[in-house]
């Protein structure tokens, strides 16, 4: 987690909620990511037991540890299923748009915010256990994020082919960076406020990467 996602920004929960409405009710580690998601929604907090996860899911520990070692990787896997599908429509909203106008659509979605207390909870709930995420388990952590990683990827080289971006960029690096500026969004709304007393937006973000993506000439 996260945006992140996550990192997970608010822009990648914003269906979280519906998403996992929609899946098989008798899948059991879906069972779980709901039970588990429906907690976030209540409390913000991810400090929550596996035993709590159980009883939510009316299931039983033994059910549970069948299908994840950790609550770790029940988070995993609820970030990953959010990630996956959110940025399977961003990549649609995207994809006959020039890179710039892709790109700031793409950051708008990652950074709209909540419209709900409930998905609040979540979005803040997820995004500060990214950190824990990224540490248990990097490498799954990565996998999660690399559609996105992909996208923003695809975004720029469309860029650079069309000239609106710079030629000589490390693609890897850039899209990296953008995306982890972009699911921190929320943490730099937060912390911005507190610094100047203007919260960092989606217009920031987008400047700010614009800015170092862009072929000479080109404007913002």
């Amino acid at each position: 987690m996260a945006k992140s996602s996550g990192e997970s920004s608010a822009g990648a929960t914003r269906q979280a909620t519906s998403a996992a409405a929609a899946v098989d009710p008798d899948s059991r580690p879906k069972r779980f990511m709901k039970s588990a998601l429906a907690i976030l929604g209540e409390t913000g907090r991810t400090d929550f037991t596996v035993l709590e996860v159980v009883e939510r899911s009316k299931t039983s520990l033994r059910s549970f540890y069948q299908h994840f070692s950790t609550k770790d990787e029940l988070l995993l896997a609820l970030i990953d299923k959010i990630m996956s599908e959110s940025t399977r429509r961003w990549a649609q909203d995207t994809a006959d748009l020039p890179a710039a106008a892709a790109l700031r659509i793409l950051i708008d979605h990652i950074c709209t915010p909540a419209e709900s207390t409930t998905q609040d909870k979540v979005n803040r709930g997820l995004t500060n256990y990214n950190d824990h995420l990224s540490e248990t388990l990097p490498r799954e952590y990565a996998r999660v994020l690399s559609p996105l990683h992909e996208l923003i990827k695809e975004i720029i080289n469309r860029g650079i082919a069309d000239g609106s971006f710079r030629a000589d960029l490390d693609v890897d690096a850039s899209s990296a960076l953008i995306m982890q500026s972009a699911l921190g969004a929320m943490r730099l709304q937060v912390l911005g406020a507190e610094l100047t007393g203007v919260p960092v937006s989606a217009d920031h973000i987008y400047d700010f990467c614009f800015a170092a993506l862009r072929a000479p000439g080109q404007r913002i």
